[in-house]
């Protein structure tokens, strides 16, 4: 399996995996990811700004991200605190085909994003969820990620969750 970044012309596929995300969210009774953000354009702007990622597996499209290089203004502030000041990349709009359910890839979608960091020399992982959405809590607890607070993106409150990697591997 392979993360990289994706092209305009994949923004369909990834589009239709966005989809299967809002309707699982809807259909798990969560608000999150059902007030027309994400969107197209939401794809668009990734695409554009060098941060959209797709997670292929045998040259499919099986998973999205955005991996974000940079302050992201919404975690400046937190109730809470976050484990450092560091430099930091944060993941947003992480989704998977309906078809790679329950097999992993969630794990390995984020596993890949920390091989990204390590290789740029970021040692520091800011995510943030919705309080209900419990598949991406229990990744990130599984992945040692630690809850830091709360902070607001979107104007909703959402659990804020920060992880350190390792500078030696």
């Amino acid at each position: 399996m392979i993360l990289r970044k994706a092209n305009s012309e994949e923004i369909p596929f990834i589009w239709e995996i966005l989809q299967h995300g809002i309707q699982q969210r809807k259909k798990d009774g969560s608000d999150q990811w059902q007030n027309g953000y994400p969107n197209e354009k939401t794809i668009q702007e990734d695409v554009a700004n060098n941060s959209a990622y797709v997670f292929t597996d045998k040259n499919k499209i099986i998973a999205y991200s955005a991996i974000i290089k940079g302050i992201e203004t919404a975690y400046n502030i937190i109730e809470g605190k976050w484990l450092n000041d560091n430099k930091y990349i944060t993941i947003h709009r992480v989704a998977a085909s309906d078809s790679v359910k329950g097999k992993g890839i969630g794990s390995a979608l984020f596993a890949k994003i920390e091989d990204i960091c390590l290789r740029e020399n970021i040692y520091n992982i800011r995510v943030d969820t919705s309080f209900d959405n419990l598949p991406m809590i229990k990744i990130l607890d599984k992945l040692n990620y630690s809850y830091c607070g709360e902070v607001i993106m979107g104007g909703s409150p959402r659990r804020a969750y920060h992880k350190e990697l390792p500078k030696n591997i």
